[in-house]
């Protein structure tokens, strides 16, 4: 079996989190807007008990039911303190407000158990802050001509301290050609 096999397409910043063993075999995973399933290759063909949900039913994983939903993110009907891992890749950017963001992020959250681990992908206006255009609020649009709710260092830290939470890593920050801004933001529930 070759590497693509084995992971899939995986974000690599999640492939870091397995090889520093933040996700031993045995977890429980939960992806919050799953997509199709690209970082639940591995976690499904390696035995972990995997939930996840993603707002467009054509994208959901052909797996149990009782595992897959169709749904947003903000109103899971997931049972609370289910999840080891909640994955946040590359969705929480696509909140409409303020509050649309903090109803996706704290009914992730609360998917997790205590010590559990949130690893979020998303937007962010670090490193391109003189190439944005802000529309409302968050809101902003990107070089590359994308419109997406965009986070900062700072905000990120709020929100870390707000949930009681614990950076498990620095934020990373990766600029993609002065077009994006993705950053990396791991933290641990208590």
């Amino acid at each position: 079996m070759n590497l693509q096999q084995e992971f899939g397409n995986i974000d690599i910043y999640l492939f870091d989190q397995l090889l520093r063993n933040r996700i031993p075999p045995g977890m429980t995973i939960f992806d919050a807007g799953c997509g199709g399933g690209r970082n639940l290759v591995y976690f499904l063909r390696n035995g972990y008990e995997v939930y996840a949900i993603d707002q467009h039913p054509q994208s959901i994983p052909n797996l149990p039911p009782a595992n897959f939903r169709a749904e947003a993110i903000e109103s899971t009907t997931l049972p609370e303190a289910i999840a080891d891992i909640a994955i946040a890749s590359a969705v929480l950017h696509f909140a409409r407000s303020d509050d649309h963001f903090q109803a996706m992020l704290t009914a992730i959250w609360k998917r997790l158990k205590p010590k559990g681990l949130l690893f979020a992908r998303l937007a962010s206006s670090i490193g391109i802050e003189t190439q944005i255009q802000k529309l409302n609020g968050r809101r902003h649009l990107l070089p590359d001509g994308s419109e997406r709710y965009l986070v900062d260092e700072q905000y990120l830290l709020d929100l870390t301290h707000s949930l009681n939470g614990t950076l498990e890593d620095p934020i990373k920050t990766t600029v993609v050609q002065n077009q994006r801004a993705m950053t990396t933001w791991v933290l641990k529930s208590q």
